[in-house]
C-alpha cells in the first residue's frame, strides 16, 4: 500500500527588531578598533552579507519560537500531536524551548492542548532538519489519525567581539508545521544522504555564550559532508549523481553566510560536471540559488533556522515569478551542522503551495526593523548571564504589541514569559 504524503504544509518566520548593517558596523568599528578595519573589510566581502539581526533585551530563543509559531497558528485551528525544538542556543540545560512555547501558546489560547510529545533536538545548524523528520516519523506511526506536528527552530548566534566573526552573528527563529497531505512541500523521506564526523571545526563550550570556529577548516567540512552525504543518497535513490542534479529545479542548503554554501555547491557540481563551467554555470542559473539568498545576506546566521528560511525565500522569490507552475518542482535540500553532520533529502512543490505563499507578507518581514545603533549593539553583546542581573534590565522591557517575549525570572532562574 502506497504511504500517505507528508511534509510542511506552511513556514512562519519571525527576526526580532534590532538590525545592525554592516556598513553601520564598519564605521563605528573604525572608532573603536580602527586596526581591524581592514581585516572585517575583507570579512565583509568574503562572506557577502549586508546586515545581521540581534534580539532586544527581553528576548530569547524561546520568545522568538513563540513568535514565529504564532505566525502559523493564527492562520489554523491546530491538531497538534508533537511541538519539537531544535536549537543550538537552548535557555536551559534540561527543559526544552518546546515546553517553554507550549505553555506560552497555551495561556495566549491557541488551543494546541495538552496531548503532545514535546522535546528538544539538538546537532548544531541540522538540528533542525532532525526535528524536522522526527515530527514526520511521529506522524508516519500514528495511523489514520489526522495529526500535525509543530517544528520550532530558534537561534541567536554570537561570537567574539570585536572580530571578523561578528558580522556573521544573527537572530531568528523557524516554525515549520507538518502534516499528512501538505499544502507547501511534500517530502521524499524513502531515500536519505547522511554523514558524520567528529570534528572541531566549530562548538561551543559550556558555560561559553560564544562559539569557537575555526573558519577556512569549517568550510572544508562543511564541502566534504555535503559530497559525501549526497553520493550516499544518489547511492541510496539508484540514481547517478548526474541524473539526479539533471531532475532537480531548486537546491536548498544552510546558509551561515552566503559565499559558504556558494563554495560548497560549487565543489559538489565539479565533482559531478567535472571542468564543464557551462553545465556548472547552467545549473546556478536555472536553480536561482546564489539570487536566493537575499534573506539570508540581511539575517546574518540563524543556525538551526538558516536552512528553512532560504526555502521560504526561495519558494517566496519562485513564486511571483511562476504563480501556478510552480507546483510540481522539484527541491534538493542538504542540511549541514558542525561538528558534523549532513543530511540530503528531497521535495515536491505540493499544489496548495500557491495558495499558502500568497499569504506571506515577505515584504513586511524584510522592512519590518529597526536600524540599530551601536550603543544598542554594545549592550546586547554585555548582556549579563547571571538571572539575578538581567531581572533588572527587564523592568524596562518594551516589546511590540502581540510578542511573546521574556518579563521575568524567578528567584530560583526560572524564566517567566508573557504576550504584550
Amino acid at each position: 500500500m502506497e504511504q500517505q504524503k507528508i511534509g510542511i504544509s506552511d513556514i512562519g518566520l519571525y527576526l526580532p527588531h534590532p538590525r545592525m548593517g554592516l556598513d553601520s558596523l564598519l564605521k563605528s568599528r573604525a572608532v573603536s578598533h580602527p586596526e581591524l578595519i581592514d581585516m572585517l573589510t575583507r570579512a565583509i566581502e568574503k562572506t557577502d552579507l549586508t546586515a545581521f539581526r540581534f534580539p532586544a533585551p527581553w528576548e530569547d530563543s524561546a520568545s522568538l519560537a513563540a513568535n514565529a509559531a504564532a505566525a502559523v497558528l493564527n492562520t489554523i485551528k491546530p491538531r497538534l500531536r508533537a511541538l519539537i525544538s531544535a536549537t543550538e542556543t537552548a535557555v536551559d540545560h534540561s527543559k526544552p524551548i518546546a515546553a517553554y512555547v507550549q505553555g506560552m501558546l497555551e495561556r495566549a489560547a491557541y488551543g494546541i492542548g495538552r496531548n503532545l510529545a514535546t522535546f528538544e533536538v539538538k546537532h548544531a545548524c541540522a538540528g533542525g532538519t532532525a526535528a524536522l523528520l522526527a515530527g514526520c516519523a511521529l506522524l508516519q506511526s500514528a495511523g489514520d489519525f489526522n495529526d500535525q506536528a509543530l517544528v520550532l527552530c530558534s537561534d541567536i548566534s554570537r561570537y567574539e567581539a570585536p572580530s571578523s566573526a561578528e558580522i556573521t552573528q544573527g537572530a531568528g527563529a523557524a516554525a515549520l508545521l507538518v502534516e499528512k497531505n501538505p499544502r507547501l512541500l511534500e517530502l521524499d523521506l524513502r531515500p536519505q544522504g547522511y554523514y558524520s564526523s567528529d570534528v572541531d571545526d566549530f562548538f561551543r563550550p559550556l558555560g561559553s555564550t560564544t562559539a569557537k570556529v575555526k573558519g577556512g577548516y569549517s568550510m572544508k567540512c562543511y564541502q566534504d559532508a555535503l559530497i559525501a552525504a549526497f553520493e550516499d543518497y544518489c547511492s541510496r535513490l539508484g540514481r547517478s549523481p548526474r541524473q539526479v542534479l539533471d531532475e532537480t529545479h531548486y537546491v536548498a542548503l544552510h546558509v551561515p553566510f552566503p559565499r559558504m554554501p556558494e563554495a560548497a555547491l560549487t565543489k559538489l557540481l565539479s565533482s559531478v560536471y567535472g571542468r564543464d563551467k557551462t553545465l556548472m554555470e547552467g545549473f546556478l542559473r536555472r536553480t536561482g540559488f546564489l539570487e536566493a539568498m537575499y534573506l539570508n545576506r540581511e539575517t546574518g546566521n540563524l543556525y538551526t533556522v538558516s536552512l528553512y528560511a532560504y526555502i521560504a525565500a526561495l519558494l517566496h522569490r519562485e513564486w511571483q515569478r511562476l504563480g501556478h507552475d510552480l507546483i510540481g518542482k522539484r527541491l534538493l535540500m542538504a542540511s549541514y551542522g558542525s561538528g558534523n553532520t549532513m543530511i540530503v533529502f528531497s521535495a515536491t512543490v505540493a499544489p496548495g503551495a500557491p495558495e499558502v505563499i500568497s499569504r506571506w507578507n515577505f515584504d513586511a518581514l524584510m522592512k519590518d526593523y529597526q536600524n540599530a545603533n551601536f550603543q544598542d549593539y554594545l549592550n546586547w553583546l554585555a548582556l549579563p548571564r547571571d538571572y539575578r542581573i538581567r531581572k533588572n534590565l527587564l523592568e524596562g522591557a518594551n516589546p511590540r504589541k502581540g510578542m511573546f517575549y521574556l518579563r521575568d525570572f524567578t528567584e530560583t532562574g526560572f524564566r517567566i514569559y508573557d504576550r504584550a
